[in-house]
């Protein structure tokens, strides 16, 4: 009798609560982090010489992926995880900072999320999902371009590409400050910032907020590695000695450990460093200091990043809510190879109180900065690095952990895209709203679960561009394409397989696969709604030109004033000499 009647109480209970809530207290919460500017072998479990102990343990309980491809800019980047949509059907095909004019505004130039487009935010706050973001945004600015427009219950955001990690101020001329907002208004930093200590602490304290039995998407958009690279000094002396021996050394230690890992087959090809970068050898003894001081607070800024990701996974695990969070953590491209060496950079530098040497390295006021030849090393066992196609611009690390994902190695082939896929499908979102753009990306559960070995087939076409820079991949081949000034616009062919490094090019070789390939990126191209570059095309020198712009500007009005002020002397001083000459013509 007590049984039957316990039964009938249970389904009245049951009867009585939402389905969203029943349904809402079995889904999966969502830790998504992104490192900014990190190469395939910089965390440590796959390599690297930085302690990442924490987001290591997460790979060891989880899936390692070692054949996944980013684009090689952060806005495209962050724009296609968070919808699983192909850069350009997003609105933000690159980035501002090197949009030329005769793209400006355009369809999928607009560098904003267009009407259609949905976030991962979106999708799941109607499934009862709180939705949190803290740390760069980037993908549009104004309201309704911030987080909060894009499905975001709390957010504080940086819509910037980068800012400086100790204070609240800009790191380019492009900005004029660090454009920092809270749910969508403008906001200012404690005293106290550090940028991945103030990203995690703020995510914690949004966990915290409101309902806590409802599930989560946390999403945190970490600056490191982004320069200016900085990092507390306690960090950055891990690493003084170990990048000592220069850049040559470090390529050749990562390509020989890629090796032993199994990242690149054993005896493939060593990718040559590109020959206008610096020899290690030619630099003077202060200089060679001076470079590796700056390499070691890159691995200090990652190993102080995990020490923060610590932070975070004990905190999930004193809520209670460690064993029901989905893990996902990834790099928005490849290693950053850009400087602040421009002599026409310095007064710049000097007027917001940034210095570029040894002094106090990485701390407030140190303007770090691997530059272009470190950058090559650190993408070894690839070619190039950020902003290029070449597969130290692309592929990068990806880590998922959590509940149904079978730990072990993932060797199979997998895109930005397939993120927002993978989640949703482990949220069981169901079908976009109507009108929603479809989705490019495709579900990695498969993978994750054990139950396939591969989610794309061998012809299967999948094409990145991104400002000129691209590429198309096919089973174990790939066609390139890089820009000035790291590349020649010319299309190469590579087999992957057996030259991951992309130092032999077999166009001449096997011709009927370079014009297929080329065949299915015009076919990419065109359904994406790719624009060509203007003729001549160079992101640095764009870079140069949109910065300029913006401080013009930006101080137009104290130009003009000034201009006008000027004017007025100008002829007060005319009319001045005019009159003394006329009173002296009368004298004579």
């Amino acid at each position: 009798m007590r049984r039957r009647l316990f039964a009938a109480l249970t389904i009245l209970v049951a009867a009585a609560v939402p389905v969203s809530a029943q349904a809402q207290s079995q889904k999966p919460n969502f830790v998504v982090m992104v490192i900014d500017d990190a190469a395939l072998m910089d965390l440590g479990i796959y390599g690297g010489e930085a302690a990442t102990p924490n987001i290591d343990a997460l790979a060891t309980s989880g899936a390692m992926f070692t054949q996944y491809r980013s684009s090689p800019l952060c806005s495209p980047s962050r724009a296609m995880l968070l919808t699983g949509v192909d850069n350009h059907r997003t609105g933000i095909s690159t980035i501002p900072e090197v949009l030329p004019p005769e793209h400006v505004g355009k369809p999928g130039y607009t560098m904003r999320l267009e009407p259609g487009v949905t976030t991962l935010a979106a999708r799941l706050k109607p499934l009862g999902y709180r939705t949190l973001m803290t740390g760069k945004w980037h993908l549009g600015s104004g309201k309704g371009d911030l987080p909060d427009g894009h499905g975001f219950d709390r957010s504080f955001a940086l819509d910037a590409s980068g800012a400086d990690n100790w204070e609240d101020k800009s790191y380019m001329p492009f900005y004029a400050d660090a454009p920092w907002y809270e749910d969508g208004e403008p906001a200012s930093l404690p005293e106290d910032f550090y940028s991945s200590t103030f990203i995690v602490d703020k995510m914690i304290d949004y966990m915290d907020e409101g309902d806590t039995s409802a599930p989560f998407l946390a999403y945190l958009g970490f600056q490191a590695l982004h320069i200016p690279v900085q990092a507390p000094p306690e960090f950055t002396a891990n690493y003084l000695e170990t990048y000592r021996d220069g850049w040559e050394a470090l390529q050749t230690r990562r390509w020989q450990r890629a090796q032993e890992l199994g990242l690149v087959p054993a005896g493939a090809a060593q990718p040559a460093l590109h020959p206008d970068l610096r020899k290690w050898n030619d630099l003077s003894e202060d200089q060679q200091r001076l470079f590796a001081a700056r390499m070691a607070v890159n691995a200090g800024m990652l190993e102080a990043m995990d020490h923060h990701v610590g932070r975070l996974i004990q905190h999930l695990k004193e809520t209670g809510d460690y064993d029901n969070t989905v893990f996902v953590i990834t790099s928005d491209n490849g290693p950053e190879p850009s400087t602040a060496e421009d002599p026409r950079f310095g007064p710049w530098l000097a007027a917001n109180g940034y210095h570029i040497g040894l002094e106090r390295i990485g701390e407030k006021g140190s303007y770090g900065f691997i530059g272009p030849e470190f950058a090559s090393a650190a993408s070894s066992p690839s070619y190039l690095f950020k902003f290029y196609v070449s597969e130290g611009g692309l592929r990068v690390p990806l880590i998922m952990s959590g509940p149904g994902i079978s730990p072990g190695r993932v060797d199979a082939f997998a895109i930005v895209t397939d993120v927002a896929p993978t989640l949703l499908e482990m949220a069981d979102a169901g079908p976009a709203p109507e009108g929603s753009i479809s989705i490019d990306g495709r579900s990695l559960l498969p993978l994750l679960s054990g139950d396939a070995t591969h989610v794309y087939a061998p012809d299967d076409a999948i094409g990145i561009e991104v400002s000129g820079n691209a590429a198309l991949y096919r089973g174990p081949w790939k066609i390139v394409r890089n820009l000035q000034p790291w590349g020649d616009g010319n299309w190469r062919l590579f087999n992957l397989e057996n030259d991951p490094g992309e130092t032999q090019d077999l166009s001449a070789d096997h011709p009927e696969v370079f014009e297929q390939l080329q065949a299915d990126y015009a076919a990419y191209a065109d359904r994406v709604g790719v624009l060509e570059v203007p003729a001549g095309y160079n992101s640095v020198a764009q870079v140069e030109k949109n910065m300029t712009a913006a401080v013009l500007k930006r101080n137009m009005p104290k130009i003009i004033t000034f201009g006008i002020i000027g004017l007025l002397l100008l002829g007060g001083l005319i009319w001045l000499i005019i009159k003394v000459l006329r009173s002296r013509k009368k004298e004579a």
